[in-house]
């Protein structure tokens, strides 16, 4: 594309090699001696806001920090020349196409941080240079940030007519969006460290390192990094799955960063639309909003980009339900190594018993106090079992849009009889009752029977939250019951 002078757009979320790829593309196309290539971030013009004459002064002044890298016939001229703030930008491009030697290529890198009113003024420059590259304008401009350029309205304040009724960027020919690492591509980063130290990785790891990041490449990165620079496993000894758990565990304690960037994302209303919905089970909204909010979630990379919907990753998945579980967790005063029996399992049926009286006590006041209202029964439960499980096992989840249930499962580690590690697990399945529809227990009791099956249990525990308008008081209604699945298993019931 850059061979055929075109303008074009790269999107893909935070972080996956975007700026680094970028970065060594223009290096390359400049030591190959046919361009003049740069890459530059525009967030230097965020805090213009819709003051498109500062914004244009961030970017042209990025350009010429960035372009004191480039041999010094192809840098801009200086000064940039002078022009009215709406040409600014369109002005000082054609000055150094003009100038340069070279056909310019352009990284307009972090390009959807500029807002309102600055971002229409660059697109529409950007646009109007167009006809006149590559003797008169850079020859190929490449847009780079978080989203694809049909949601820049977004960027500039949300309202669709902000960008105006016509594309401000109708020139690009492709919007190409950098993909996750493939599982083979997993493989042969982690060998890399295998090649340069010895220490090996088991296929346990390998596969579960797979399995929590879904390829995601930050993720990816971090789970090793974490076992190898800081977990301090002696290379004699390989990294095993075990230290993948420990490692998971400890990256999402330690809120890195680029986990806090999606944190912040979870409240907003878009975001939100798409992921109760999703944590719930439930369908999704019959709304023209739909297909949009989808688009811009999946380009924030929270959900996959393949269909169904669904969380980009389990780490993602994971961090989710904990950050909007974390208010619960607060309030939850049993103590965790009070449910570990003598010979080192987990106490599980105290542990429900607990919830149940926890539920009876703060049920109401902490499910209507939370912005997921839909899926807040499910948020509490994950919250407490997270809790009290925290420290000694692990919780794997799958929900999902039109599940219609969420699937738990408790992983717990002790040691048996003779010392040998030994796993405890324990299925849960959580049901909602909604006004309008039937008792869930006949639909939740054959899910149920289908995970246990697939987890090769014979018991499990079903948990019916009852949501009616005109259900029972929850002191009256939460209770135990026991049942049996279509294929026999036995099954503890507690509604709540």
């Amino acid at each position: 594309m850059v061979d055929g002078e075109m303008y074009f757009v790269v999107h893909a979320p935070q972080p996956t090699g975007k700026t680094t790829t970028l970065r060594a593309l223009a290096r390359q196309l400049t030591a190959e001696g046919r361009w003049a290539a740069l890459h530059f971030s525009c967030e230097t013009g965020e805090p213009a806001g819709d003051d498109y004459g500062a914004a244009q002064d961030g970017v042209l002044g990025a350009i010429r920090r960035e372009a004191q890298g480039l041999p010094v016939e192809l840098r801009p001229p200086e000064p940039w020349p002078d022009a009215p703030a709406v040409e600014k930008l369109s002005v000082a491009l054609s000055a150094w196409a003009r100038a340069c030697p070279r056909p310019l290529v352009l990284f307009f890198d972090e390009v959807d941080a500029l807002r309102g009113e600055s971002l229409r003024s660059l697109l529409r420059q950007l646009r109007d240079g167009y006809s006149s590259r590559p003797n008169a304008f850079p020859a190929s401009v490449v847009l780079c940030g978080l989203r694809d350029v049909r949601d820049y309205k977004s960027a500039s304040g949300g309202d669709p007519t902000r960008l105006g009724t016509s594309s401000p960027f109708n020139i690009k020919v492709a919007s190409l969006r950098l993909g996750d690492f493939t599982e083979a591509d997993l493989r042969a980063l982690y060998a890399q460290h295998t090649g340069a130290t010895g220490q090996a990785f088991t296929e346990e790891a390998l596969a579960r390192a797979w399995q929590y990041t879904a390829g995601q490449p930050w993720l990816v990165n971090a789970l090793a990094a974490e076992v190898v620079d800081w977990m301090k496993i002696p290379t004699t000894e390989p990294i095993t799955a075990e230290h993948i758990d420990t490692a998971k565990e400890r990256l999402i304690l330690a809120r890195a960063t680029h986990l806090d960037s999606l944190v912040a994302r979870l409240h907003e209303p878009r975001v939100r639309r798409i992921l109760e919905p999703l944590l719930a089970g439930d369908l999704p909204p019959g709304d023209e909003t739909f297909d949009d909010d989808v688009a811009y979630v999946r380009d924030l990379g929270l959900i996959a980009r393949d269909r169904p919907v669904r969380v980009a990753n389990p780490i993602y998945r994971e961090v989710i339900v904990r950050v909007l579980g974390s208010r619960t967790e607060e309030v939850i005063l049993a103590e965790p190594r009070s449910f570990v029996l003598p010979d080192g399992r987990l106490d599980f049926d105290r542990l429900l018993r607990e919830f149940a009286d926890f539920w009876r006590t703060n049920g109401e006041i902490l499910a209507s106090r939370d912005a997921y209202h839909e899926s807040a029964p499910q948020l509490v439960i994950m919250a407490f079992f997270h809790r009290l499980v925290n420290g000694g096992g692990f919780i794997d989840r799958e929900y999902g849009l039109g599940m219609g249930r969420i699937d738990l499962l408790i992983r717990w580690r002790y040691r048996d009889e003779e010392g040998r590690p030994a796993l405890q697990r324990e299925a849960v399945e959580l049901k909602v009752w909604r006004k309008g529809r039937p008792d869930p227990l006949t639909e939740g009791l054959a899910q149920l029977d289908d995970y246990l099956r697939r987890l090769d249990l014979d018991q499990g525990t079903l948990v019916i939250f009852d949501r009616r308008p005109d259900a029972l008081p929850i002191e009256e209604r939460t209770r135990f019951e026991t049942a049996q699945t279509p294929g026999g298993r036995k099954v503890k019931v507690l509604r709540a």
